[in-house]
C-alpha cells in the first residue's frame, strides 16, 4: 500500500513527464511515433558566459568529470543498434538549436535503449537521449580524456609532489602524433587546456589522489558559479510522427530555465520543484498509484506539468516540418 517514486526531478524528472504527455497525446491521435530524440543539459547563462569552456558546475562536479564511464552508450538509429565506447564518446557529437538561444553540441548518454519499455515505444525504430554543451566542449574534452586526466581507477601516491606539467608527462611518457595533432592543431582546443593551467608549473594539493579527482579539484576552482552568476537548463524533445494518411511531421518541445544567482539556480528549481510538487500530491492522496514508479503515468504528470508552467517551468512547442 506504499508508493515509492523515483526520478521525479529534471533528469530524469522532468524529461519522462513532458515526454510522456508527448507520447501519450501522439498514441491518442493514432500517430506512429518513428523517432524519439531526447537532449538536456545543465549548463551556464549566456550571461554569464565568461570562459572558453562555456561552462561552470551546477550540480555534482564528480558526475561530470566521470560522464560516459558507466559503460558503452547505446541507441537506436533506424532500426540498427550503435554503441558508443567511452573513448570515442565526445569525438561523436551532433548539432542543436534551440530558438533564442542558438547551437549546442549533443553527445549520446548511456543507454537510451532501457527507456523503451517505460515510455511504451518497444518498436521505435530511432531512440536517442544525449547531453549538451555549447559547441566546441566535446572536442576539449575528449583531449582531456586522451591526456589521462580523467582516469579514477589508480591513485598517484606522490602526486602532491608534482606540478601540473609533471602530472601531464607522468601520465604521457610518450606524446603521439595524433594527440599532439589534436592539442595543438586546434587553436580553440589548446586555448581552453591552457586556461585551466595543466600545462603550467602549478602544484598539485591533492595527496594520493587519482587523475579525475586531481582534474575535479581544478575545475571546481575554474568552473565555480560566482554569486551573481546564472545557470541554464536546456531540454529538448524531437519526435518523428506518421499519421494515419501516412503523412510524417516533426516536433520539437523546447524547455529553458535560467536561474536566478549562485544559490537560486535553474538547477535547484527544475529539480526541486517537480519532486516537491509530487510529495504535496502524494499526502494529498492525489496520486493512487502504489509500489515502485517514475512519473510516466498520466495522474502524475499531467497535475506536475501544469504546476511547473505555473511556476515558469513551461515547454514550447513547433512544428518542425
Amino acid at each position: 500500500g506504499l508508493i515509492f517514486l523515483n526520478e521525479a526531478g529534471l533528469d530524469p524528472g522532468i524529461d519522462h513527464m513532458s515526454a510522456m504527455q508527448l507520447i501519450d497525446g501522439f498514441k491518442k491521435a493514432g500517430e506512429e511515433i518513428l523517432s524519439f530524440r531526447s537532449y538536456c543539459g545543465g549548463l551556464v547563462a549566456p550571461e554569464s558566459n565568461d570562459n572558453p569552456w562555456g561552462y561552470k558546475f551546477s550540480w555534482n562536479p564528480r558526475n561530470v568529470v566521470l560522464a560516459g564511464q558507466g559503460g558503452d552508450a547505446q541507441y537506436l538509429e533506424q532500426g540498427a543498434l550503435k554503441t558508443i565506447p567511452y573513448e570515442k564518446l565526445f569525438e561523436q557529437t551532433e548539432t542543436i538549436e534551440v530558438s533564442g538561444y542558438g547551437r549546442f553540441e549533443a553527445y549520446a548518454n548511456r543507454d537510451s535503449l532501457s527507456y523503451r519499455q517505460p515510455y511504451g515505444l518497444e518498436e521505435i525504430p530511432t531512440l536517442l537521449r544525449g547531453t549538451l554543451r555549447m559547441p566546441g566542449f566535446c572536442r576539449a574534452w575528449n583531449a582531456l580524456i586522451r591526456l589521462g586526466l580523467t582516469d579514477d581507477t589508480k591513485s598517484i601516491p606522490d602526486s602532491d609532489q608534482l606540478t601540473w606539467e609533471q602530472l601531464i608527462h607522468r601520465l604521457n611518457p610518450v606524446i603521439t602524433a595524433d594527440l599532439a595533432a589534436q592539442i595543438h592543431g586546434n587553436s580553440e582546443v589548446f586555448s581552453r587546456l591552457e586556461w585551466l593551467g595543466i600545462f603550467s608549473d602549478r602544484k598539485i594539493p591533492l595527496k594520493n589522489a587519482t587523475p579525475a579527482q586531481i582534474l575535479q579539484e581544478l575545475l571546481e576552482e575554474k568552473w565555480a558559479l560566482k554569486p551573481h552568476d546564472k545557470d541554464m537548463i536546456v531540454m529538448q524533445h524531437i519526435f518523428e510522427t506518421r499519421n494515419k494518411k501516412k503523412e510524417i511531421r516533426k516536433v520539437k518541445s523546447s524547455l529553458v530555465v535560467i536561474g536566478d544567482d549562485q544559490v537560486y539556480t535553474a538547477m535547484a528549481k527544475t529539480v526541486g520543484l517537480p519532486l516537491a510538487i509530487c510529495v504535496k500530491l502524494i499526502l494529498q492522496g492525489k496520486i493512487k498509484a502504489r509500489g515502485v514508479v517514475i512519473p510516466v503515468l498520466k495522474e502524475i504528470y499531467t497535475p506536475v506539468l501544469k504546476e511547473l508552467a505555473d511556476n515558469g517551468i513551461r515547454f514550447q512547442e513547433k512544428q518542425m516540418n
